[in-house]
């Protein structure tokens, strides 16, 4: 049988703290509580459940903090809780039974995490695998009868088990605070920060998360970029021109996110979005149908779907054609039970 490290990061989580603990104490082998800052009962809390507590001082680096916890550890596997994470009992004793039957060349177990949807998450969809129980030391070893190499890549097995991510709160306000205050520091993002800036502002933000950023993303579309980094830099920085209203912005970005002819959902969202303000129905209505029919979603499956059939039936009214303006509402009303049903799930 494994031993597990519950590792934690906590900040001022005294309202949600004991309802995660009570959910992995069953299962933990240890659990490490690392706090960053608490001016609440956070710590006392924890102390009910652990003696290993210590003390972090934020440095606007979530990264840092978890290698941190991830220090403390000693079984041999950590499992990567949050404060706002839930667990049933049905899915507890599947992790006590994963314990006993777990084979030793796995280094990492996914498990879904679960209400995504909810609380406006940088996620598209209410089930989704993440890495969750991680092998603390892993063991390399050497593969192929001939010509032999290093395994580099880590064994992932893709369970069944369910996390339900129940916050009391949105973060989004959150992470767009520590993304400015490391790019005004000179942080240089990765690729895939980016990407996830760029998603978290077309799921959870608003018009003024959007031109906060615009100059940051500004300065990004004059660098050399992988296809998906450009792709997220082009639909925000359209999106920053149709709040503005303002088509040398929108349709600069716009023309470049479709010069490869693979033009994005959020794109044309954003031009529907302009030529509606404009008052001009007939171009908004083509552009929100290339949104839902005729393209991709970059970021957020909103983009690609509730919005812009909305879109389409704001125009079609606008236009006097109640009858289109009803078959894309009825579609519109398909998608929202689909969504319902799926956070009932």
């Amino acid at each position: 049988m494994i031993t597990i490290s519950t590792c934690m990061i906590v900040k001022n989580e005294e309202t949600l703290l004991a309802r995660c603990l009570d959910c992995v104490k069953g299962f933990s082998d240890e659990i490490i509580i690392v706090d960053t800052g608490s001016t609440d009962r956070t710590k006392e809390i924890a102390a009910r459940y652990t003696e290993h507590i210590y003390d972090f001082p934020w440095c606007n680096d979530f990264a840092a903090a978890r290698n941190f916890s991830f220090s403390k550890a000693r079984m041999e596997y950590i499992y990567v809780a949050d404060a706002d994470e839930m667990i049933d009992e049905a899915n507890q004793k599947q992790i006590l039974d994963l314990k006993q039957i777990l084979l030793p060349e796995i280094d990492i177990v996914q498990m879904y995490y679960t209400n995504q949807l909810e609380f406006g998450t940088t996620y598209n969809y209410d089930k989704e695998y993440r890495p969750k129980l991680i092998r603390r030391l892993r063991e390399f070893c050497w593969q192929d009868p001939l010509h032999e190499t290093l395994r580099l890549e880590p064994v992932i097995f893709d369970s069944d088990i369910a996390i339900i991510h129940k916050p009391h709160e949105n973060h989004s306000a959150r992470d767009f605070a520590n993304l400015q205050k490391l790019i005004q520091a000179g942080t240089v993002l990765s690729p895939k920060l980016n990407i996830m800036y760029a998603k978290e502002l077309f799921i959870a933000g608003t018009a003024r998360d959007f031109l906060t950023a615009k100059e940051y993303f500004l300065t990004l579309s004059t660098q050399v970029l992988q296809e998906d980094e450009l792709k997220a830099v082009q639909c925000v920085l359209a999106k920053c021109g149709a709040i503005e209203t303002d088509p040398h912005l929108l349709l600069g970005a716009a023309l470049k996110n479709m010069a490869d002819g693979a033009g994005s959902a959020e794109v044309c969202t954003c031009l529907g979005e302009y030529y509606e303000a404009c008052q001009e129905y007939g171009e908004a209505a083509l552009w929100y149908y290339n949104a839902v029919y005729e393209t991709q979603c970059e970021l957020s499956i909103r983009y690609g779907q509730a919005l812009p059939l909305a879109g389409l039936v704001r125009c079609y009214r606008a236009m006097g054609d109640p009858e289109q303006a009803a078959r894309y509402e009825q579609e519109l009303d398909q998608i929202s039970q689909t969504q319902a049903f799926m956070s009932l799930s």
